[in-house]
């Protein structure tokens, strides 16, 4: 009995040693920067002591360098699994105050023990880095590290959902992981990602820039899209990810949870039947248009400051997650371009992957013209669209509210790429083009030839509009499937949605297709 207690308080003695991480001194440190520790961290992300840790008393094995005498608590990195509201979550959180949270060979080992047990298990897997990068001590061990993570983000892509925070810095080998999970929040002022940082770049080009303006939080959400969301701190950023999960299933075998949201789904939003101006080239709030139809007027927007000609955001419609896809006519009238195209395209791919019905809003004059966008590759950016939406097998709808034309109109998820049911507001003109260009094309001769060109012109004009500026050749034709009064728009997609929510489709069989990246 007397070595049972013995061994107990040892026990006791040896995890509160580990518990105080790399010590008071660096803790205080730590706080003064505004940032949690990576406990706190965990305590905040996992349902109230439901978190359980794998891998407490894991240490490193160099010798190199006079590490022999080194100890790092944990390795640097907390590791385990608990409960995120009610569902079973695996994370890790690296630990800056433990030689900042450099990743070594047994550091990588623990979060690939958990990697795996998520994918096992079946369990989202969320990562939240705070580190100074590779272990250099560790020379290739530490790069192998790296890549043994890297394998099983690929690994795990449209089985689990994985998300990243960032929440430090992160540099380098360390960024790659992030950028092969589904989601990546950064919080402001405190987090950091770059391959290079501003030391490098000034030896090397003689550049000089900040860390935050190279890496930090809002240049990733507004410039470079590397990230989907911009906290104001740790616990905004926590707070967030833990309402994300609640959108998502677990894994792609199951179905996003559904939740009773007590909005009535036979619920009339009469502010529609008014929000389209009578001038066409007068700019409406997308949002606005979403959050009348959606339960509660709630959405979850990833990618709110990136390409913001085009919307996405998660919701529920009568309690079921839904993926929407939607222009914005008050950024550049909502035209496609090659950003745009990107973010949509990821989007479409997370949720096809996940069970997640998507609904598409359109109003799209076209693609954007001009030189840069063609020599950047919108050709090559804008088929992505045309290939996720073909690709998707989850329920499609489609909800055209004014400008659909041409190419853009396809790769809004028209009824040929596969939309299962799609509805067009009275305001919908779905055509080649804008009459006004289709009048000066198809009628230059005429117009040229007459005695008052502008008069004629005007006439085509009209002329054009009578026949397509509206929904019902479309209609006609099948391509949609009814016109709708605005305001019952909730309504009749949320019956769709329930008609459609067992739908099966099959793709031929193959290893994969080869999407125009």
């Amino acid at each position: 009995m007397g070595v049972t207690a013995d061994r107990i308080k040892d026990l006791k003695e040896r995890q509160k040693r580990l518990l105080e991480m790399g010590g008071k001194k660096a803790v205080a440190k730590h706080r003064e920067k505004g940032k949690l520790t990576a406990r706190e961290r965990l305590d905040s992300l996992f349902d109230p002591g439901t978190f359980r840790e794998i891998d407490m008393f894991v240490t490193h094995r160099c010798v190199n360098f006079g590490m022999e005498s080194v100890e790092i608590p944990s390795d640097g990195v907390i590791t385990g699994h608990g409960l995120v509201g009610g569902r079973p979550v695996f994370a890790f959180a690296q630990d800056f105050t433990s030689r900042a949270g450099s990743l070594g060979e047994m550091h990588a080992s623990k979060i690939c023990k958990v990697m795996d047990l998520a994918l096992k298990a079946g369990a989202p897997f969320v990562g939240l880095n705070d580190s100074g990068g590779a272990r250099i001590q560790e020379g290739v061990d530490a790069l192998s590290g790296y890549g043994q993570i890297f394998f099983r983000n690929s690994a795990a892509s449209g089985t689990i959902p994985q998300i990243s925070a960032i929440m430090g810095p992160t540099a380098g080998g360390a960024v790659y992981s992030p950028a092969m999970t589904d989601w990546i929040f950064m919080v402001k002022n405190t987090s950091y990602m770059f391959i290079t940082g501003p030391e490098v770049i000034k030896s090397v080009t003689g550049e000089e820039i900040t860390f935050e303006e190279l890496g930090g939080a809002m240049t990733h959400n507004e410039k470079s899209g590397v990230a989907h969301f911009a906290a104001e701190n740790d616990e905004d950023c926590i707070a967030r990810i833990r309402q994300m999960l609640s959108y998502l299933p677990s894994n792609n075998m199951e179905d996003p949870p559904i939740v009773d949201t007590g909005d009535d789904p036979r619920r009339s939003a009469p502010e529609l039947d008014a929000i389209i101006p009578d001038n066409p080239n007068q700019s409406y709030d997308m949002k606005a248009v979403i959050r009348a139809i959606v339960d509660n007027g709630e959405i979850f927007e990833p990618h709110e400051f990136f390409a913001t000609n085009i919307l996405v955001c998660f919701a529920r419609l009568n309690g079921r997650t839904i993926g929407i896809i939607a222009n914005q006519p008050e950024n550049m009238a909502g035209c496609l371009d090659i950003n745009a195209s990107d973010k949509a395209t990821r989007f479409i791919r997370f949720c096809d992957a996940f069970n997640i019905p998507m609904l598409t809003i359109a109003d799209v004059p076209g693609y954007l013209p001009g030189s840069n966008q063609e020599w950047g590759g919108i050709i090559r950016h804008g088929a992505k669209l045309l290939w996720c939406y073909s690709e998707a097998t989850v329920p499609k709808l489609l909800l055209v509210t004014r400008k659909d034309y041409g190419g853009s109109y396809l790769a809004m998820c028209s009824k040929d790429l596969g939309a299962d049911m799609t509805f067009a507001w009275p305001s919908a003109e779905i055509a080649v083009m804008g009459a006004a260009g289709a009048a000066n094309v198809i009628h230059r001769k005429e117009i040229k030839a007459a005695d008052d060109p502008k008069a004629k012109r005007a006439e085509k004009i009209q002329e054009y509009e009578e026949l397509f500026s509206n929904p019902y050749c479309a209609a006609n034709r099948g391509y949609i499937d009814d016109v709708i009064v605005p305001s019952e728009s909730r309504a009749r997609l949320i019956d769709a949605l329930e008609a459609l929510a067992n739908k099966r489709e099959l793709r031929p069989a193959k290893k994969h297709g080869n999407i125009p990246m």
